[in-house]
């Protein structure tokens, strides 16, 4: 298993996440490309103290940028987690 450091990257707060979060009770995390659900689920258990229900991933590819001039460049694919916790439970992120 990866070092629970290296699979959780970064919380992602959007309209939609902060939605998730107050009706299901869900948290959405930015993870390793690499990290399958148990390591990701062992991860937020071991990092946060919390019991975690259900993971679900989604992958994301870049997206295309272009500057002054016409080579093209792209922004990092990404992993995101939506990993849902015990009733009860809470994660304060902000």
């Amino acid at each position: 298993m990866k070092d629970i450091y290296q699979v959780i990257k970064n919380v992602r707060l959007s309209e939609k996440a902060t939605l998730l979060q107050e009706t299901n009770n869900e948290v959405t995390l930015e993870v390793d490309r690499k990290a399958n659900k148990l390591e990701i689920k062992q991860a937020v258990e071991q990092l946060f103290g919390k019991t975690v229900l259900a993971v679900r991933t989604a992958n994301y590819d870049g997206k295309l940028k272009r500057q002054r001039r016409a080579d093209a460049g792209r922004t990092n694919h990404w992993k995101k987690a939506i990993v849902r916790l015990k009733e009860g439970e809470s994660l304060d992120l902000v």
